[in-house]
């Protein structure tokens, strides 16, 4: 067959665009539709890194240039699994890759976590990102605050809730989190690990960068670094945890400076109940740990109460599954083979790929992302070259769209994200910033769609 490999990628961030990338540079002459089921593309990055982070933000550039070219269509706004089912969708690709990510916060199961007050870290993260599908005002009278968890997401939400609202308005804040942010009470903010130094899983820049805001003073216990032989040896297998672990020192032997917030990160000590008065979260109860020589820790026995008054699980996102396509529960991922869907018996279900988190789990940077699907399209190209793959039977571009456009979906896309750019930017320099985002879902989409039809 001569024409274009048809290929439905669904979920626009940064696994599905790496995936479509490697796909056009595979050899295969392919088609490609990058379906999202938000107005606009680009996940993770666009909803789920800090807005004071605009190094990272930086990473859209290179996204923008893939979604450039013309072997990909941006088709945003449906929701796969419902709007579209996955058999719908087989009718007009020869492959599907799912790239879905993880928006949903996996649970801290100890007692006390139903109290009010007690919060996932990716719902803060959704508000602050003016994320459509979540809360548009947060509570924020919570003097003290406890964050569970030392890796990035962690590490953002205590340092947006250290900052002033006035130091994050130069950033992309729409109005809502900005008003919210002014009232924001806290005063000290306690990041807690389990580990030591050793194991914290900050990446060094973002740890080194915490300290820089005039507002912020990071406060680290000097009983809270030790290593045992695999702590020791883990920093001389990696250049990045040394670097982590020399910045914690740093923080832990340097004289006050003074700055307004508190942020300490305590190591060694373990969640193990949260307090509560009324239905309110009103402590944090802790058991001290010690390591056990193989990078391990074990209790003490020795607790201590933290008096918080609200709590933020950072301990890691959730997939959430598609519908018709075989999903894990216990590891929230879709079944797979390292690339293959496959079902409840290993067998793979043909046609059917995953890419990203929703196929490994939230873990890992952006360079994970990418050689995750290198593996995830090998197995695809290698699948049609074998002429493992059936051909779809309705094959033009323009039958699904036709399709869709008979749903009566507002479809948006790529031209429509350039508009919901420009409206985004226009919307900031009127305030002197580069941009300020648009939060409601129908005002994307009348920027992002609007015509309202294909």
């Amino acid at each position: 067959m001569n024409a274009p490999v048809r290929v439905a990628v669904v979920g626009a961030g940064p696994a599905g665009i790496y995936a479509s990338d490697l796909l056009i540079k595979s050899g295969l002459e392919v088609s490609i539709d990058l379906y999202e089921r938000m107005p606009a593309p680009f996940g993770l990055i666009r909803y789920g890194v800090a807005p004071d982070h605009p190094r990272i933000k930086g990473i859209i550039a290179s996204l923008h240039a893939v979604l450039d070219k013309p072997e990909i269509r941006l088709l945003g706004n449906i929701d796969i699994g419902n709007d579209v089912t996955v058999d719908e969708l087989r009718q007009f690709y020869d492959a599907i890759i799912f790239s879905t990510g993880a928006t949903g916060d996996r649970n801290l199961n100890i007692p006390g976590a139903e109290l009010k007050g007690s919060y996932g870290a990716g719902e803060f993260v959704g508000f602050y990102d003016g994320n459509p599908d979540f809360e548009r005002t947060w509570d924020l009278s919570a003097k003290q605050v406890a964050v569970v968890g030392v890796g990035n997401v962690g590490l953002d939400v205590a340092r947006i809730l250290a900052k002033t609202g006035d130091e994050l308005h130069v950033t992309e804040i729409p109005d809502n989190v900005y008003e919210t942010l002014k009232t924001n009470q806290a005063e000290e903010i306690h990041v807690f690990g389990r580990r030591g130094p050793a194991q914290a899983k900050f990446t060094p820049m973002e740890l080194k960068e915490l300290d820089h805001s005039p507002t912020i003073e990071v406060v680290v216990n000097p009983e809270d670094i030790d290593y045992d032989e695999a702590s020791i040896q883990a920093r001389r297998d990696s250049k990045s945890q040394d670097l982590v672990c020399q910045t914690l020192e740093g923080y832990a032997i340097r004289e006050p400076k003074g700055a307004p917030h508190k942020l300490f990160i305590h190591l060694f000590e373990s969640p193990v109940e949260i307090l509560g008065e009324d239905g309110k979260v009103v402590g944090l109860r802790t058991e001290r740990t010690e390591l056990t020589g193989d990078g391990n820790v074990r209790g003490t026995g020795k607790y201590t109460d933290w008096p918080v008054q609200a709590v933020y699980r950072a301990v890691g996102y959730r997939s959430e599954p598609v519908n018709e396509v075989p999903f894990d529960e216990k590891k929230h991922v879709i079944r797979n083979d390292g690339g293959h869907v496959v079902d409840v018996d290993g067998e793979i279900v043909p046609g059917l790929y995953a890419t990203g988190w929703i196929k490994r789990g939230p873990v890992g940077l952006i360079g994970n992302t990418k050689s995750d699907a290198k593996e995830t399209t090998g197995m695809l190209v290698e699948d049609w070259n074998a002429g493992r793959l059936t051909p779809a039977p309705q094959r033009d571009p323009q039958q699904v769209l036709d399709f869709l456009h008979g749903r009566n979906i507002a479809v948006t896309t790529w031209d429509g994200w350039y508009q919901l750019d420009a409206a985004e930017k226009a919307l900031g320099q009127a305030e002197g910033r580069e941009r300020k985002k648009i939060v409601e879902w129908d005002e994307m989409v009348s920027h992002a769609a609007p015509e309202y039809h294909i």
